[in-house]
C-alpha cells in the first residue's frame, strides 16, 4: 500500500508540470487567469476585458488636446547659450494640460560654416529649430516671413494648428497660464496678446512684440495678403497689427494687460501669482532671478552635487 502511494505521488510530480504547460500552450489566456489566482493581496487582479496591446485602442477624450499651438520664438543663430537656457526652462514646466504646446526656435538662412554644423546637431538633438528663406534681421520683414512661410510647411494638412504664436527670445513664458487664456476663445478671427497703448485696454490697435498669437485663419490670410507682403519695414508688431486693421482682421482681440509685462524687479512682488510673460530678460542675470521667482530651478537634495 505505501508503495502504491509513492508511485501515486511521483506520477503527479513528473505530470502535473506537463499538463500545465500544455494548458497554457493550447489555452494561451489560462495564464492570466492563474496569474490573479495566484497574486498577492497587495495587487490588483488584471483586466481580463483590456485589449491586447496591439489592438492600438482609441483614447479617451479627455486625453486629447482642446487645441494645438505652435509657439515661435524669433532668435539669432548664434544664441547657443540662450536657447539651450530657454529649452530647459520650457522643458521643466509642467506638462499642458488642454493643449499641444509645439515650442520652435526661428531665424534666417545660416551664413558661416559652424552655424551649419552647431544648428545640425540641435536639429538632430532636438527637433525644434525652424529655417526661414531669408537674410537675418528684426524689423525688415523677418516676422511677416514667419508667418507667411507657416502654411507651407504642412501641405495637405487642413489646419496643422489652432494658433500660432510669435514670440522674443528675451521673454519667459508660463506656458499653462498662456493655455488657460485661450481655451475658450474663438478658433478664428483671434488676435491674442499684450496690448498698447494702454488707454484702450479693450479694444488695443495693436499688441506688442513680446509675444502674440494669431488663429491659424489668419495667419493663412497673411500669406496671401499683397498688402502685407508689400507692407513688412519698420516695428514688426506695428506692422502686423496694420496689416489686420487695414484688412478688417482680428476682431476678436484679447488683451493679457497687466499679467505680461517688461523684467522691473527683483522682489517677489514683482513677479504676480498670474504671470503670463515676463519680457526684456537681456541678460543671464534677469534670467536667473526669473526662474528663481517661478521656482523653476530648485532642485532634489542628492549626494551628488549641492547647489
Amino acid at each position: 500500500m505505501f508503495e502504491k502511494n509513492i508511485s501515486y505521488t511521483l506520477t503527479l510530480i513528473l505530470f502535473l508540470p506537463l499538463a500545465l504547460l500544455c494548458t497554457i500552450f493550447f489555452f494561451p489566456n489560462t495564464h492570466n487567469y492563474l496569474q490573479s489566482y495566484f497574486l498577492s493581496d497587495c495587487q490588483s487582479p488584471p483586466n481580463l476585458t483590456a485589449p491586447p496591446p496591439d489592438s492600438n485602442p482609441v483614447l479617451p477624450l479627455e486625453s486629447k488636446p482642446e487645441f494645438k499651438l505652435l509657439f515661435g520664438i524669433l532668435t539669432l543663430p548664434e544664441k547657443y547659450e540662450r536657447r539651450q537656457i530657454i529649452r530647459m526652462a520650457y522643458a521643466l514646466q509642467k506638462p499642458t494640460l488642454h493643449a499641444q504646446v509645439d515650442i520652435r526656435f526661428v531665424f534666417c538662412n545660416l551664413t558661416t560654416n559652424e552655424q551649419k554644423a552647431f544648428i545640425s546637431l540641435e536639429i538632430l538633438t532636438y527637433h525644434d529649430i525652424i529655417i526661414l528663406n531669408c537674410t537675418e534681421n528684426m524689423d525688415n520683414g523677418k516676422t511677416y516671413t514667419y508667418f507667411s512661410s507657416i502654411p507651407n510647411m504642412f501641405p495637405g494638412e487642413e489646419q496643422p494648428y489652432d494658433y500660432v504664436m510669435k514670440a522674443d527670445d528675451d521673454a519667459y513664458f508660463r506656458l499653462n497660464y498662456l493655455v488657460d487664456t485661450l481655451r475658450d476663445k474663438p478658433r478664428n478671427d483671434t488676435y491674442w496678446g499684450k496690448g498698447y497703448p494702454p488707454l484702450d485696454q479693450d479694444n488695443p490697435p495693436y499688441f506688442v512684440g513680446m509675444g502674440y498669437a494669431l488663429s491659424w485663419d489668419l495667419v493663412e490670410w497673411i500669406a496671401a495678403s499683397d498688402f502685407a507682403r508689400h507692407n513688412t519695414d519698420g516695428l514688426e508688431d506695428i506692422n502686423l497689427a496694420m496689416w489686420l486693421n487695414v484688412g478688417g482682421k482680428g476682431k476678436n482681440r484679447y488683451n493679457m494687460r497687466e499679467r505680461m509685462y517688461d523684467f522691473h524687479g527683483v522682489e517677489p512682488k514683482d513677479f504676480p501669482q498670474d504671470t503670463i510673460a515676463v519680457h526684456h530678460l537681456k541678460n543671464d542675470f534677469m534670467w536667473m532671478v526669473t526662474l528663481n521667482r517661478f521656482n523653476v530651478t530648485q532642485v532634489p537634495p542628492s549626494r551628488f552635487y549641492h547647489v
